[in-house]
């Protein structure tokens, strides 16, 4: 089953970092956000990725051109040019990288993909969110009830922490930054059927916009819920939490063996 990754987007919440790169290449752990989310989806044995391209998409072309380079040691001969790479880090992965114009919006940039995704049920994401979601069990999900889409819904962490208060303002519960309790959100982590290209009109569609809304009116829209982790990396604060848990060994969307 092949991935999409959508990684085209400004990143202007992040600007602190997208001024001089696309978000997916921000780094966590020095890796970019792109290597994170492949990983999560190659664990499972989907090894087989296509990104829309749009702002500073050369960047990212440029990493996957010299991706085992990038992790080896060089030994670089100047007189002829000639390089050897050793101790290098390879994938199984096959990575198609398609330009899809600098302004072009979520569902557009989908929609251009209808030539390589149309085949069977694929799967999509943003560039800029990790989760310890099974991915397994998700595409299973989507299997069992037959409709065209679904999108991986998700509670994600409050700001602040939280604190439940008796008659007599006392705390009775005190957690820190737990989940949110006022309903679910879209995690992006999605399964489409190839009818999903019905419902997406040229490069200013919205994905999130009518598509979706559409569906869920005809009863196309189901829901996996994850109770887990999940994290988006819109600010700088995102990103500073998500270096702190890889620091520390136990980010949640990090394989058990590492990667």
């Amino acid at each position: 089953m092949k991935v999409a990754i959508l990684a085209g987007g400004m990143g202007t919440r992040l600007s602190e970092e997208t001024v001089s790169r696309p978000k997916p290449m921000v780094e966590i752990g020095n890796q970019p956000m792109i290597w994170h989310i492949m990983n999560i989806y190659s664990r499972y044995g989907f090894n087989e990725f296509y990104l829309p391209l749009g702002y500073k998409g050369e960047m990212i072309k440029e990493y996957f051109l010299n991706f085992y380079h990038h992790s080896s040691n060089l030994s670089i001969d100047l007189s002829t040019n000639d390089i050897k790479a050793q101790n290098g880090s390879r994938k199984n992965w096959k990575v198609h990288l398609i330009d899809t114009g600098l302004n072009t919006l979520t569902g557009g940039r989908l929609a251009q993909l209808k030539r390589f995704l149309s085949d069977g049920t694929f799967m999509l994401t943003y560039g800029d969110g990790v989760a310890d979601v099974d991915v397994k069990s998700l595409v299973d999900f989507h299997k069992s009830h037959g409709k065209i889409a679904t999108v991986t819904a998700v509670r994600p962490m409050a700001r602040f922490g939280g604190i439940t208060l008796d008659g007599n303002s006392r705390i009775s519960v005190f957690k820190e930054k737990p989940h949110t309790l006022e309903g679910w959100i879209n995690g992006g982590f999605f399964v489409f059927e190839p009818k999903i290209f019905d419902y997406l009109d040229g490069d200013d569609t919205v994905l999130e916009g009518e598509p979706m809304e559409r569906l869920a009116r005809e009863g196309q829209l189901m829901a996996y819920r994850h109770d887990g982790f999940w994290q988006c990396m819109d600010t700088m604060r995102d990103k500073q939490l998500l270096e702190n848990l890889w620091a520390s060994g136990k980010a949640p969307w990090k394989a058990p063996r590492g990667e």
